[in-house]
C-alpha cells in the first residue's frame, strides 16, 4: 500500500503530483480568478486574496531567523507575489508538551517584530498542545488575506502597452516568449543555513538564512511597471519555480548560470555535499518575469530596497519546449531539471 514519504511535501516533483492525484480532486471546484487546482502561491476569490501556510522547520531557531520569522514572511510573500497588498494574519499554534517558555517568548517575540516591519498585523489565532512525544516541539500554521494593489492595475497597463496580458494577478501562469527573468537576490542561503545548524557542517558561520517579507520591494517593483509573473522560489527553489512557469505558462526558458547570484560560502556548501544551490530553498527571495522593455525599470527599482541589492536579470522566456535549459559557466548547455523534492526536508 503506497504511503506517505517526505518528498511529498517538499516541493518538487513528488509533491506536485501527490496534490493532483490525492489532495484536490477531492474538493469542489470553486468559481474564482485563482482557484486552487492552478497551484498558484495564493488563491483569489471575489476580489479576496488568501493564502495559508504551515511550518514544520528544524530547528525551530537557525542562522539568521526562527520559526516565528519565518511563518509571517513566508505567508506576507505568498500574498504579495500575486500582485497584492497583505492585510492581516491569522495564527495556529501546536505545542509540543514541555517545550520552554524562553523559547515559546522569543519566537512569538519574533513574529511580533516581523509583523510590524511588514506592516501585516496578526489579528487573530489558535492554540492547541499536544502530550510531550507526540510533535516535534511546535508546528506554526499562518493564513493571510489581501487585497488587489492599485499598484498592481497600474503595473499590469503598463504590461499591457508591451504585449497582450493573460492574466489579472501576477500568476504563474501569465509568462510569454520574450519576457525577462530576474531573481531578487543570491540562491540556496536559507536551505544551507538550515542544513549547517541541523546536522553541524559549520558552514553557520558564513551563511544565515535570507528569510525575510518582501511586499515592501514588490511594491517598488510593481511601481516601475511590466511585471507579469511573480513567485517566491521556497521549496525546490528556483529550479522548481522556472519549471512550473515553463509548464503553466507553456514556455520554454533560458537562463545564464554565470548571472544566477549565489554566495561563496553557499556555493562552497553544496560543492562539498553534492547539492544543487538552484534547488533548494530560499524563504527571502523573489523571481520575476516582467516585459523586456521595462526589466532594467524593475531591476533598478528592486535594487533600491535592501532586501533586493543584490538583484539579477538571469534569463529569457522563449518559444518553444516548455524546458529550463541553462547555459552553464564553460559555455555548454544543459537541462535544469525540476527537483523530486527539496534535497533539505523541513527548512520550512
Amino acid at each position: 500500500m503506497p504511503r506517505i514519504v517526505m518528498n511529498h511535501g517538499a516541493g518538487g516533483e513528488a509533491m506536485q503530483e501527490f496534490l493532483s492525484k490525492h489532495i484536490v480532486p477531492h474538493f469542489p471546484k470553486a468559481s474564482s480568478d485563482v482557484p486552487l487546482d492552478s497551484m498558484d502561491d495564493s488563491a483569489v476569490i471575489d476580489g479576496i486574496v488568501l493564502t495559508i501556510d504551515g511550518h514544520t522547520v528544524d530547528p525551530l531557531i537557525f542562522p539568521g531567523g526562527d520559526i516565528g520569522r519565518l511563518s509571517v514572511s513566508g505567508t506576507v510573500n505568498d500574498i504579495a507575489v500575486m500582485g497584492a497588498t497583505p492585510v492581516a494574519i491569522a495564527c495556529s499554534l501546536i505545542l509540543e508538551e514541555g517545550l520552554d517558555m524562553d523559547t515559546v517568548d522569543r519566537i512569538m517575540e519574533s513574529m511580533g517584530r516581523t509583523s510590524m516591519e511588514c506592516g501585516v498585523p496578526i489579528v487573530t489565532g489558535d492554540t492547541k498542545v499536544m502530550g510531550a512525544g507526540t510533535l516535534d516541539k511546535m508546528v506554526v500554521t499562518t493564513s493571510a488575506v489581501g487585497r488587489r494593489s492599485e499598484l498592481l492595475d497600474g503595473n499590469l497597463a503598463i504590461a499591457s502597452q508591451c504585449r497582450a496580458v493573460k492574466d489579472r494577478w501576477c500568476t504563474d501562469s501569465n509568462l510569454a516568449p520574450g519576457d525577462v527573468i530576474i531573481v531578487s537576490g543570491t540562491m540556496g542561503d536559507h536551505g544551507v543555513a538550515i542544513l549547517s545548524s541541523r546536522e553541524g557542517y559549520g558552514f553557520e558561520s558564513e551563511v544565515e538564512s535570507d528569510v525575510a517579507p518582501l511586499n515592501k520591494m514588490i511594491a517598488e517593483g510593481l511601481r516601475a511597471g511590466g511585471i507579469v509573473s511573480m513567485k517566491d522560489p521556497t521549496r525546490g527553489g528556483l529550479a522548481n519555480t522556472l519549471n512550473e512557469w515553463c509548464s503553466k505558462s507553456r514556455v520554454g526558458i533560458e537562463v545564464e548560470q554565470a548571472s544566477i547570484p549565489v554566495r561563496e560560502g553557499v556555493a562552497g556548501a553544496c560543492d562539498l555535499l553534492g547539492i544543487d544551490p538552484l534547488s533548494i530553498g530560499n524563504e527571502g527571495k523573489a523571481v520575476i518575469g516582467c516585459v523586456p522593455d521595462l526589466a532594467e525599470d524593475v531591476l533598478k527599482a528592486i535594487r533600491g530596497i535592501p532586501e533586493g541589492r543584490d538583484a539579477a536579470i538571469i534569463g529569457v522566456a522563449k518559444e518553444g519546449n516548455r524546458r529550463v535549459v541553462m547555459r552553464t559557466e564553460v559555455g555548454g548547455r544543459r537541462i535544469l531539471e525540476p527537483p523530486s523534492g527539496d534535497p533539505v526536508p523541513r527548512i520550512c
